[in-house]
């Protein structure tokens, strides 16, 4: 019928109306089967195309064993099936999407695998904060983010960073994370307490690591960097701190806290945490690509690789 009406000289609308479809549906199969050499749109050719297609799915694609083992390998690197199915895409190794690495590992997951495990599961628990006090303390002389320069918000240029503190429960230990805000590249401390003091030995260490990529940090209000000149007289590095509950406007610090609660979690208590387990954490994070930097790693994008 679409192929009469089209001889007749009906138009995509009327043909849609005639046949009870949207006409967007007409122009798809219309643009998808018509021959590229006269335009005609034939029926027998249409059919012969659609099953063509049909064979070639993604759908009734069967992987290999090798190309499972490659994809096992990586979710047990606790890579997510995007990352994964990014980078393979990128690197030109295989195309497989992402829908059906979850698919593979419910399916294992059913069948007593543990694959399941590696996958990257946040919580967040909210509470208002709307017109709530303050109870951290005030210091005066802060720069507000306010006044950072607008290339850094634009992500222009390696060496700016984010901080904050993840804690644990049972005990005061906790850690110091900080993320490079153009590459997504993280550092991560492990501190004995959330005191100053501690905050700014580590924080300061962390810096000489790497002096030259760093420029200035963005922390939020928490009493734990009230020593923030110190580490601007030793390192040089200008501090900057978001609006109070302001969590959107350290947006990168909060994702990357999300990441490390995979390897540390809520309520976990922290004591038995060293600063190699952070490293470790630190290298996995660094070494997953990421969707935003076309699947590069933080780690290939950070030193230029």
């Amino acid at each position: 019928m679409l192929s009469a009406l089209r001889t007749q000289g009906w138009n995509q609308a009327q043909i849609a109306r005639q046949l009870g479809r949207h006409k967007s549906t007409i122009s798809r199969e219309l643009r998808r089967n018509c021959s590229p050499w006269d335009g005609f749109y034939r029926p027998s050719r249409a059919v012969e195309q659609a099953n063509g297609r049909r064979s070639q799915s993604r759908r009734n694609r069967h992987f290999t064993k090798r190309d499972l083992r490659r994809v096992i390998r990586l979710l047990e690197e606790d890579w997510s099936p995007e990352q994964i199915a990014g980078r393979l895409r990128r690197d030109r190794i295989l195309s497989i999407s992402h829908e059906t690495i979850y698919r593979y590992i419910w399916h294992d997951k059913y069948c007593g695998g543990s694959l399941y495990t590696h996958l990257r599961c946040a919580q967040k628990q909210r509470r208002k904060r709307h017109n709530s006090y303050d109870s951290r303390g005030w210091l005066p002389g802060k720069r507000h983010i306010s006044d950072r320069p607008a290339s850094i918000e634009r992500r222009n240029a390696i060496g700016h960073w984010e901080i904050d503190t993840v804690v644990g429960g049972g005990s005061k230990d906790c850690v110091v994370s900080l993320v490079e805000r153009k590459t997504g590249y993280a550092r991560i401390g492990k501190l004995k307490d959330r005191s100053m003091k501690e905050m700014r030995k580590r924080t300061t260490a962390l810096i000489r690591q790497h002096p030259d990529r760093f420029k200035t940090i963005t922390a939020d209000n928490g009493t734990e960097f009230h020593e923030y000149a110190k580490i601007e007289n030793s390192t040089g590095v200008t501090f900057y701190f978001a609006t109070p509950y302001h969590s959107w406007e350290r947006g990168s610090n909060e994702n990357l806290n999300g990441l490390i609660r995979q390897y540390l979690p809520k309520r976990k208590s922290m004591d038995a945490i060293t600063q190699h387990n952070c490293n470790v954490i630190a290298k996995k994070l660094n070494t997953r690509p990421r969707k935003r930097l076309g699947f590069r790693t933080p780690e290939e994008c950070f030193y230029g690789v």
